[in-house]
């Protein structure tokens, strides 16, 4: 009872902090420390966010032999596994998942999802509604120990529990054995990410095998087994390893893995072979594998077969790419000092796009990234077009295709090469920097997308990035609160993913390189978190210590607002109020008494007498007028003067210069409208047309979270006042950033959804319209 009592109060103090620390305040809620949100540190993740002196992980070992079936899209394995109990715990079972059963009939996510009827339905769409059928899921056929001997199994959807014949103690290793099949999909219908696509104008199949093999779940200190079955959003946690692959397919079959090609000499043709060795040293991409060869290929069919032999070292994963249908284009890129074979993999109908551009953008990616986080470490790059978007180490699937024509239109480009930024750069986020991304989709696309985000910007300044820019997750952030949910949220609970996952954390952190941190600190801080946890499995705790220790900043409050919370931003200028120093001076004070005093006496009916020519009685008879018509009101008496003159004579000389400053002074009252504590930055418009930015901490709002009065002097007369000015801090609603308040257009756009596959150009575009003149 007193363990149940102690689980309590450990529960009802996390919700507190989730929400408020002093509940109906208006201070002491959203600055307060992160405290039992966060892991409590212990010798295996330290309080700095580095891994601790007792870190460990585990390690899986795969041999894997596949063979590829052309005629029956069928994929028939036998692996060999090495198991390496890296952890301080004695283990009488161990997990595997075998992902493909995702598409089983039978499977959880098949039926769990809610579904409705609209206008137009797509054949994707009515099979998701329809009870599921066809032979799909993976076949286990048996499985053994080294030596053949069967062993235990069970099988919960996504997920295999092998039972163990003995304990596997700390520091012992185990070796197994599963021989295993499954008929691919038909992703461009069933969806997901691994299958195949067909092309029915020359009757030939790209294959894309990725979750392909059964592979071992992580078992880590902060969770034990990573056991969340698939269903097809959230990805995957894995275990590094070493892979021997070796892979039968058609003999006139191109196959791009992850890792090295052992036989390259013996795949290829001699001429392949010999551009394959000339694109070891070339700064431009070269064509390894033909258009030309491509197309044969497509027209005489081999019935022989080859087996591709492939090796990678230290690897969370193995997928590959398998087709008749390939070009293939490879240069090396210089990446801090280390070569790095850049290489495409893509078919006639992306050729327009993919040989002009892949390559060099997967070059480009590389390095961005490599600047920004640690040396890639792998001999290889490689971005494959299948109509996809999906990562492995060192292999992603991207879009991008043109018209026949080979014309294509401008956002076809950009989205193309915005997708293999994307793709590639998951090699640094998940695949080497190794969060769970079953639990955590934003650490690796959150991560990523704020990385392809600085490294489209370094590729074009002109990229049309659609993430990265504040201003551009605002439509998301004033979403009503039943659509939303924290950052922190399971990926499996998110409603809209793209914005949660992707946009929200990489918008966060360009806010924090941008505006709260500098990108000084923010890029080594960044940098720090990417070295400290190359190869390991890092959790949030560890991103959010490591980015405050690095860089002396408390960001606490930074994360409770925008990954613990759904407030958004929204400050409003309310108030403003200006004063000028009395400096006592007479004639000074005489002439702003003077013009008080014309201010106050002209009206409206003063004028309009005055224009129409009214004939006034004390003008026309003069013995009305006495001493005070003619007195001169304003006039400075010499008491007063010879009084100032003392008093300015007797001031000290800091005192006499803040006198002489004529200084301008503004009290500027700012509401948090929005809820979500961010810097202040006010851009103050003077009389003579210049402007100056003033920037404020977001500790403006520690003692009032709510409303905060602050006083900005100023040298010249100021005119207008705008808040966020670079909108660069995703305020939400603009209309209350200006004083005085300006008016912006709104604008609603018209759209008409296509049916063509993802990332294919279709339509008019300039290139088609300029090829036709």
């Amino acid at each position: 009872m007193r363990k149940n009592l102690y689980l309590l109060g450990i529960l009802c103090s996390t919700a507190m902090a989730l929400h408020a620390q002093n509940p109906g305040s208006n201070h002491g809620n959203r600055f307060e420390q992160l405290g039992t949100m966060l892991q409590s540190p212990n010798m295996y993740r330290s309080a700095s966010g580095a891994p601790g002196p007792k870190y460990w992980q585990q390690r899986a070992d795969y041999e894997i032999s596949a063979e590829l079936d052309d005629n029956k899209q069928r994929l028939t394995g036998a692996e060999t596994v090495t198991y390496f109990n890296n952890s301080p715990d004695p283990l009488t079972y161990i997990w595997l998942q075998l992902d493909e059963n995702e598409h089983d009939p039978k499977s959880d996510n098949r039926s769990f999802d809610g579904s409705k009827i609209s206008d137009k339905m797509s054949l994707r769409d009515i099979r998701g509604i329809l009870p599921p059928t066809g032979d799909l899921g993976v076949k286990i056929v048996k499985v053994t120990d080294a030596d053949g001997k069967p062993l235990p199994y069970t099988i919960n959807q996504t997920m295999m529990r092998i039972d163990l014949p003995k304990t596997l103690m700390p520091g012992e290793k185990y070796r197994f054995k599963v021989d295993w099949w499954y008929n691919l999909s038909d992703r461009m219908v069933t969806g997901g990410r691994g299958g195949y696509e067909y092309f029915p104008e020359d009757k030939n199949y790209l294959y894309t095998i990725t979750q392909w093999y059964p592979r071992l779940a992580v078992y880590s200190d902060f969770q034990g087994w990573q056991n969340k079955q698939f269903t097809g959003r959230g990805e995957f946690a894995l275990t590094f390893g070493n892979f021997k692959v070796r892979l039968t397919v058609p003999a006139d079959h191109i196959v791009g893995a992850t890792g090295e090609c052992r036989n390259y000499k013996e795949m290829l043709s001699p001429a392949q072979y010999q551009r394959w060795q000339q694109a070891q040293n070339s700064k431009e991409p070269i064509e390894v594998v033909t258009l030309d060869e491509a197309k044969k290929a497509l027209q005489n069919k081999s019935g022989s077969r080859k087996t591709w032999v492939y090796e990678a070292q230290n690897v969370r994963d193995f997928a590959l790419v398998s087709s008749r249908r390939l070009v293939w284009d490879a240069m090396a890129a210089n990446v801090e000092g280390n070569k790095v074979m850049a290489m495409s993999y893509y078919g006639p109908e992306a050729y327009p796009l993919y040989r002009r551009y892949s390559t060099k953008v997967v070059a480009h990616t590389v390095k961005s990234y490599s600047s920004h986080t640690i040396p890639y470490p792998y001999p290889v790059a490689i971005s494959v077009e299948a109509a996809n978007g999906m990562e492995y180490p060192m292999i992603c699937f991207n879009y991008g295709r043109a018209d026949k024509d080979g014309t294509y239109s401008e956002s076809t480009k950009n989205g193309m090469i915005g997708v293999i930024i994307h793709e590639v750069g998951h090699n640094f986020f998940p695949m080497i920097v190794n969060s769970d991304e079953r639990q955590w989709s934003w650490m690796d696309e959150g991560l990523n997308t704020f990385c392809q985000f600085m490294a489209e910007q370094e590729w074009d300044n002109n990229f049309p990035s659609s993430r990265g820019p504040a201003h551009k997750i605002v439509d998301y952030m004033k979403m009503p609160k039943d659509q939303l949910e924290p950052i922190m949220t399971n990926s499996e609970n998110i409603i809209q993913f793209g914005p949660n996952a992707y946009a929200k954390p990489a918008t966060a952190l360009n806010i924090l390189r941008e505006t709260v941190m500098g990108r000084e600190l923010f890029d080594f801080a960044f940098r720090e978190y990417a070295r400290r946890w190359a190869f390991k499995h890092p959790t949030p705790a560890d991103f959010f210590r490591t980015m405050e220790d690095a860089s002396a900043v408390d960001l606490d409050w930074f994360w409770r607002g925008w990954f613990f919370s759904i407030e958004p931003v929204d400050i409003s200028i309310d108030n403003v109020k200006w004063y000028n120093l009395n400096t006592k001076n007479p004639a000074t004070n005489s002439q702003e008494a003077k013009a008080a005093y014309d201010r106050n006496m002209d009206h409206v009916a003063r004028q309009r007498n005055k224009a129409a020519g009214v004939k006034f009685v004390v003008d026309q008879d003069t013995s009305l007028q006495d001493f005070y018509s003619k007195w001169n009101r304003f006039e400075v008496a010499p008491e007063d003067k010879a009084a100032y003159d003392q008093f300015y004579n007797n001031l000290a000389p800091a005192e006499k210069e803040l006198y002489d400053s004529k200084k301008n002074f503004y009290e500027v009252t700012l509401s948090n409208a929005g809820g979500l504590v961010m810097p202040v930055i006010l851009e103050w418009t003077f009389a003579d047309g210049t402007k100056e930015t003033d920037r404020i901490s977001a500790y403006i709002w520690r003692k009032n979270e709510n409303q905060v009065t602050k006083v900005f002097a100023k040298d010249k007369k100021v005119v207008a006042l705008k808040l966020d000015p670079l909108r660069e801090t995703a305020d939400i609603d603009e209309s209350n950033n200006s004083w005085p308040r300006e008016a912006a257009p709104s604008r609603f756009d018209m759209f008409r959804e296509g049916g063509a596959v993802r990332g294919a150009s279709s339509g008019d575009n300039p290139m088609k319209k300029a090829l036709n003149k």
